[in-house]
C-alpha cells in the first residue's frame, strides 16, 4: 500500500480526489476482468445459436472473433496504461477528441453496459430455474428470475468491494470446474466425434436460406458476445494499486484466459455430443448441458447447473461493478441529470446511487422477456452496443495517434512501433464486425417478430444516438465539465 499516495497524487492530476478505496491487488483487478468476459457465460450464450447457423463448424467463427477482438483489447490496453482513471472509454474519448465526443461515447456506453447486465441475468435465469424445475418455463417466470439475479447482483456490490471480491474467488473456481476441469475430461473420456468434425456444417446453412456463408457471418455476429467485456478493468482504475502497470497486464490476462477456456469448452463439448446434428436442427436446444450429462452420467446435472449458477451470479456482479463505476464518473463530472445524487460515495467507499440505478434500469429492460425467446435479440442488443463503442474508440484512438495527439508514452504497457498497425487493423475488424452484428436479420428476431424487431439494434442505437445529440444540443453538459490537462501534459505525468 506504500504506492497508493502516489497513485492519488497522480490521479490529482487529472482533476480528481481520491474517493473509492484503493484496495484492489491485480489479482482481484484480473478476477473482475475474467468475471465480467466469462468463458461459461460466453459459451453457452452463443453455442446453440453457432450450431444452429453453421454446425460444428462455428467454432471457426469463435476463432475470428477471438482474434479480431484481441486487436481491440490492445489498443485498450494501451490506452487504460496511459489514463488510470475510473471512466474508461468516456475519459479517454474526452480527452482525445473533445468533450462533446467524450459524452456520446459515454452515454451509448452506459446503454450497452445497462443491456449486459440484462442480458446476462436473462440467460443466468434459465439456469436457476432448471436448479429446482425440470418443466417449461413461463416468459413471466424467465422475467421474474431474471430480476432476482439483478437484485443478488446489486445486494453484493452494495456490502462493498471486500464481499465483491470474495464472490469473483468464488466465481473464478467455479469457472474453472465447469469450463476447463469438465471439457479436459469430455475430451479424454466422452469423445464420440474426430476432429474433421470441425469442418463440417451438416448442412446448418437451412437456417440462413440455405446460405453456407450466410450462416457463418450470422455466428460470427453471435459469436462476438463471447469476447465482451475485458474493458471492465478499466472502470476499477482508481480502486487498484499501481494502475497504469495493473489494469492493462490484467485486461489481457483476462481476456487471453478467457479466450483459452472458451475455445477448449467449444471444441470439447462439439466432438462430445453423440448427435450434434440434433443441435442443428434445434432438437438439442443446450449442446452443452446435453455433452455434460451424456458424458459424466445423470448425477452430474444438478452439481453441474450449480456451478454454472455461481458463474452466471459472478459475471452479474461483476458486471454491476463496472456499471455503477462508469456511471459514477460520468456524473461526477457533471454529465448526468442529477449528477449530484448519482455521484455520491456512501461510507464503504461506493457508488451505491448509481450502483441502484443502474440495476433498476437494467430489470426493466428483463420486460423485453415477455415477448417470448429474447435471447438471440438481447445478445444482439449488448454485442451491437458494445461493437460500436470499440469502433469509435478505436477511430478516436487512430486519429489522435495520426495526428499527433497521442503519443502513448506514460504508460507501462506501450506496443512501440507495431502500435499503429494494430490500431489500424482494429478499426477494419470492428466496422465489419459493427456492420455484420447491426445487420437486419430475422433468424436472429423472436419467431414471428415484426420488422421493428428485425431491425431492433439499428432503431434503438440510432434512437439513443439522436437522444444524447440533443441532450448535447440542448443541455450542454460539456460545458459543466472542469479543465482538464491535455494529452501532451498528461505524458510528462
Amino acid at each position: 500500500m506504500d504506492d497508493v499516495p502516489n497513485d492519488a497524487g497522480e490521479l490529482a492530476e487529472y482533476g480528481y480526489k481520491q474517493e473509492l478505496r484503493r484496495s484492489l491487488s491485480a489479482w482481484s483487478v484480473f478476477a473482475i476482468g475474467f468475471a465480467t468476459i466469462s468463458p461459461v457465460v460466453g459459451i453457452y450464450a452463443v453455442v446453440q445459436l453457432g450450431f444452429m447457423f453453421s454446425g460444428p463448424a462455428w467454432i471457426w467463427a469463435v476463432v475470428v472473433a477471438f482474434l479480431g477482438q484481441l486487436l481491440v483489447a490492445s489498443v485498450y490496453a494501451e490506452l487504460s496504461s496511459q489514463f488510470p482513471v475510473t471512466g474508461g472509454v468516456y475519459q479517454w474519448v474526452r480527452r482525445l477528441a473533445g468533450p462533446r465526443q467524450g459524452w456520446l461515447v459515454g452515454w451509448l456506453y452506459l446503454a450497452s453496459a445497462v443491456a449486459s447486465l440484462t442480458t446476462v441475468a436473462y440467460l443466468g435465469a434459465a439456469w436457476l430455474y432448471m436448479l429446482f424445475s425440470d418443466g417449461t418455463m413461463s416468459a413471466a417466470t424467465h422475467v421474474l428470475l431474471g430480476v432476482v439475479f439483478v437484485a443478488v447482483a446489486l445486494g453484493i456490490n452494495l456490502l462493498g468491494v471486500n464481499p465483491v471480491k470474495r464472490f469473483l474467488d468464488a466465481g473464478i473456481i467455479a469457472e474453472s470446474v465447469a469450463s476447463i476441469a469438465v471439457s479436459l475430461v469430455l475430451l479424454v473420456f466422452a469423445r464420440h466425434n474426430g476432429f474433421g468434425i470441425l469442418f463440417d456444417t451438416l448442412d446448418s446453412g437451412a437456417a440462413s436460406g440455405g446460405s453456407v456463408t450466410a450462416g457463418f457471418l450470422t455466428c460470427l455476429a453471435v459469436a462476438g458476445w463471447a469476447f465482451l467485456g475485458f474493458d471492465a478493468t478499466t472502470q476499477v482504475a482508481e480502486e487498484t494499486e499501481q494502475p497504469r502497470r495493473s489494469v492493462p497486464r490484467a485486461l489481457m490476462r483476462a481476456y487471453l484466459f478467457v479466450a483459452f477456456t472458451v475455445l477448449l469448452t467449444g471444441v470439447a463439448v462439439t466432438l462430445a455430443l453423440e448427435q450434434p446434428e440434433r443441435a442443428v436442427s434445434g432438437e438439442i436446444a443446450d449442446p452443452v448441458f446435453t455433452a455434460v450429462t451424456s458424458g459424466l452420467g445423470g448425477w452430474a446435472e444438478k452439481p453441474f447447473i450449480l456451478v454454472v449458477l455461481v458463474a452466471f451470479f459472478a459475471c452479474a456482479v461483476s458486471i454491476q461493478t463496472y456499471i455503477g463505476r462508469a456511471m459514477y464518473a460520468f456524473a461526477r463530472d457533471r454529465q448526468l441529470p442529477f449528477s449530484a445524487a448519482l455521484a455520491t460515495v456512501g461510507p464503504r467507499q461506493i457508488p451505491w446511487v448509481s450502483l441502484v440505478v443502474t440495476a433498476v434500469l437494467a430489470a426493466l429492460g428483463l420486460l423485453l422477456g415477455l415477448n417470448g425467446n429474447a435471447a438471440a435479440t438481447l445478445i444482439s442488443f449488448g454485442s451491437g452496443g458494445f461493437y460500436f463503442i470499440f469502433l469509435a474508440v478505436a477511430v478516436v484512438a487512430l486519429t489522435a495517434r495520426l495526428t499527433g495527439r497521442w503519443q502513448p508514452s506514460a504508460g507501462q504497457l506501450r506496443l512501440g512501433r507495431t502500435g499503429l498497425a494494430v490500431n489500424v487493423l482494429a478499426v477494419v475488424w470492428l466496422l465489419f464486425e459493427s456492420v455484420n452484428i447491426a445487420w437486419p436479420r430475422t433468424e436472429l428476431a423472436p419467431v414471428g417478430g415484426s420488422w421493428i424487431q428485425v431491425w431492433a439494434v439499428v432503431l434503438v442505437f440510432s434512437a439513443l444516438f439522436v437522444i444524447g445529440l440533443g441532450y448535447v444540443a440542448l443541455a450542454k453538459p460539456h460545458t459543466k465539465l472542469a479543465p482538464s490537462p491535455a494529452p501532451e501534459k498528461m505524458e510528462t505525468v
